[in-house]
């Protein structure tokens, strides 16, 4: 057992779902009274919040718990006290048993489900253990929620889980079925952030679109947004994790109608050759998909959507694969990432035929992304000579600002470099005109 006030280090990987149950962790841990730490050579317990979803995740992860090993391993050597290693998200939840086994240095494990609980465990730990409780069967809120210092942009949790059990996806099984957040207390986080400074909110869930159902019976990501942007001080409302087949029209009116919203949204659509789709347990076709396209390019022509495509699927053939990269090529999206298919054990397409070779899988990743980068170019060259909305973020080392425009989601899109005759702050909102564009950032200069 640790003394009564531990002083905790939050190491976070994977996905902004994630990075908001770190911050979740954090909150739970200070109302706890007790501190947290930025260098994890001064903690007395090490938190490893890992994500398990594809095979190169799952590898980082195990690479951060080995490095926490090693770290803890020579301040016991150097007499200084070893911290206790905790193993926590999707990793944890999925492997529990076989980390328990192949890591004895590592204290505890713990699911995607008990952050709540996380000051009891480790002030109460006595010998190593396991805790992943299954999931509940509503939406539970956490207690308390500790943000980044900069707190201009922030995640906003509105559901948990998922239900669409797609062939390759082990998220069912870790996250559990889906659990919609009750609406009031979305809003009422919403102005908690409002009121705390926060600019941007980036709504999260396995799926975003899926909103509502379980608990009102019908989708009511629409009316959601209604109310989100309604909130005095948020600027800009930006969505993540969209199914295709939920994009009503209601939803991409309320889109091109709420001035806060930004002309912006992640719609992973996997696939476009429907054989294939079909065998990925996806609801879309090629023409719906093609459909949802057109209809958000008509009513946002200024849209940007950002996809991701998996290569590689179990009995893909070459021709669905050149449909794939020809569909790439003629949607022209501004914003795509490509996988290379990972197996994962647990799932219906792990135990399918004709797996193909991971060379294969990769090639086939690389060409689309090569014919992508051209199109990124030409998307930002198209930006020269116009005034943007930027959200500042900081400088570089070169003494340049940085920023993002509604455009362009944190960590995963790219960014404006730009001058200004004037001292700016993390979180203010500018107007910049771009004056050079590269694969996927932009240059300007404040206007």
């Amino acid at each position: 057992m640790l003394k009564n006030d531990i002083k905790l280090y939050i190491d976070t990987l994977g996905c902004p779902k994630n990075f908001n149950d770190s911050e979740a962790a954090a909150g739970i841990w200070e109302k706890a009274g007790m501190s947290l730490t930025e260098d994890p050579a001064l903690a007395d317990a090490i938190l490893i919040n890992t994500c398990g979803f594809i095979n190169d995740a799952k590898k980082e992860s195990i690479d951060r718990i080995f490095e926490m090993i090693a770290l803890a391993d020579a301040r016991e050597e150097a007499g200084e006290g070893r911290p206790l290693i905790c193993v926590s998200g999707c990793l944890s939840q999925r492997y529990a048993k076989e980390l328990y086994e192949e890591l004895p240095e590592v204290d505890v494990l713990l699911g995607v489900n008990e952050y709540e609980r996380l000051p009891e465990i480790l002030r109460n730990h006595a010998d190593r253990e396991v805790r992943t409780a299954s999931a509940p069967r509503c939406f539970e809120e956490y207690s308390a929620r500790r943000l980044p210092e900069e707190h201009y942009t922030a995640t906003l949790r509105i559901a948990e889980g998922c239900n669409n059990c797609c062939a390759y996806c082990v998220i069912p099984q870790i996250r559990g079925g889906y659990r919609s957040r009750r609406m009031e207390e979305v809003v009422k986080e919403a102005k908690t952030l409002a009121e705390a400074g926060c600019r941007e909110l980036i709504l999260i869930a396995q799926d975003v679109t899926g909103y509502g159902m379980d608990l009102y019976g019908e989708l009511k990501l629409p009316e959601l947004l209604r109310r989100l942007a309604q909130v005095e001080g948020i600027r800009w409302i930006r969505l993540m994790y969209c199914y295709e087949d939920k994009i009503t029209d209601e939803l991409i009116q309320v889109m091109a109608t709420e001035p806060v919203i930004c002309h912006y949204i992640d719609i992973p659509l996997q696939h476009c050759s429907d054989r294939v789709l079909s065998r990925m347990r996806r609801r879309s076709t090629k023409a719906s998909i093609t459909d949802t396209i057109d209809r958000l390019r008509r009513a946002m022509p200024d849209i940007h959507i950002r996809t991701t495509f998996i290569t590689g699927f179990p009995g893909e053939t070459e021709e669905e694969f050149e449909e794939l990269s020809e569909f790439a090529s003629r949607m022209r999206f501004e914003r795509l990432g490509v996988f290379a298919y990972s197996r994962e054990e647990g799932t219906p397409a792990a135990d399918m035929p004709d797996q193909i070779e991971e060379d294969v899988k990769a090639l086939r990743a690389d060409e689309i992304m090569r014919h992508q980068i051209d199109i990124s170019r030409e998307v930002n060259r198209d930006k020269i000579g116009t005034l943007q909305e930027v959200l500042v973020e900081g400088m570089d080392e070169d003494g340049a600002w940085v920023g993002r425009t509604r455009y362009d989601a944190p960590e995963i899109d790219g960014s404006v470099i730009f001058t200004a005759d004037r001292q700016l702050q993390p979180g203010d909102l500018v107007e910049v005109r771009i004056t050079d564009a590269f694969d996927y950032d932009l240059v300007g200069e404040l206007a």
